[in-house]
């Protein structure tokens, strides 16, 4: 205890550092660490007196089993596990997984102590949400022209511009609403499950109301959920070959995605015409009657 205060109190002054991390400032608090000796652990459990330097496997960096997807230094229950990398791209965030293999573990400890029963009020609460939107969609089937038009609509050109746009940022939307609205801590497989039920429930808010096919609208996420397979996939030699499936899965599914996203703005366009016209025909059809008195 009296050493840690003692760093504390150098931290305050400002004791020179090498690199400003927290590297540097051990390394000028114990200049001879390295001549130390090595640190094994008593087999009768007796207490050592002194300085000793901790194996590598006291403290691992995460890159190490990403290479080849194990541990190849020893790394016991009792090592520290860092993660480098991006601060949006931490384990404790749901998204990280599974592009980061050990996120999954990392939310286990979690599961383990802290649990996660602040943010399961909200999950429950959205997936009611999501749920009620299925349903209702189901229920209620409205069309374009009894939304959007109106008889007396004269520029039904720029009107289909406009709805167009409102399609395209509703699918849009569909897709990035439940991102930023599921709580960031929550377990990974919640947070997806999460996701692709938001996903799927507001895209189908778009699908019926501009008579959209389902599979072109859904394809991205089935695309999503095939490329969440493939990063999960536990029966990868190493990290390369996980790499080079992830890169041969979204060479293959692009095309997909693409040959969907031309299917569906021809299907959007194919409905605003069938939607626009509708009431024009309805007004230019002649009464019964009407070629018998004339």
């Amino acid at each position: 205890m009296e050493v840690f205060k003692d760093m504390v109190h150098e931290l305050e002054i400002g004791r020179d550092n090498p690199d400003g991390a927290d590297q540097g400032f051990i390394g000028s608090y114990f200049p001879d660490l390295l001549d130390q000796p090595m640190f094994h652990p008593p087999p009768n459990g007796t207490k050592l007196d002194g300085r000793y330097r901790l194996p590598l496997g006291y403290q691992m960096d995460a890159t190490y089993y990403y290479l080849r997807l194990r541990w190849s230094v020893p790394c016991g229950p009792n090592s520290v596990i860092t993660f480098p990398g991006a601060s949006w791209l931490k384990p404790w965030y749901w998204w990280s997984w599974p592009v980061l293999p050990l996120g999954i573990q990392w939310h286990e400890q979690r599961r383990q102590t802290l649990g996660y029963g602040a943010e399961m009020p909200v999950v429950l609460i959205q997936s009611v949400f999501y749920l009620g939107i299925m349903a209702m969609t189901r229920l209620a089937r409205p069309t374009l022209s009894k939304l959007c038009y109106r008889r007396a609509d004269k520029n039904i050109s720029t009107l289909q511009i406009g709805l167009k746009v409102i399609a395209i940022w509703s699918i849009l939307a569909a897709y990035i609403v439940p991102f930023f609205v599921i709580p960031h801590t929550v377990h990974p497989l919640l947070g997806w499950s999460l996701y692709l039920l938001g996903a799927f429930a507001l895209s189908c808010i778009a699908i019926n109301a501009f008579l959209l096919p389902m599979l072109p609208v859904l394809m991205p996420c089935i695309g999503i959920f095939g490329v969440l397979l493939v990063m999960a996939c536990p029966w990868y030699s190493n990290g390369v070959v996980r790499g080079l499936a992830i890169f041969g899965y979204a060479f293959c599914c692009s095309p997909i995605i693409w040959v969907s996203l031309v299917k569906l703005m021809s299907c959007l366009q194919v409905s605003l015409e069938r939607e626009a016209f509708m009431p024009k025909l309805v007004e230019s059809t002649p009464p019964a009657g009407f070629n018998k008195l004339y």
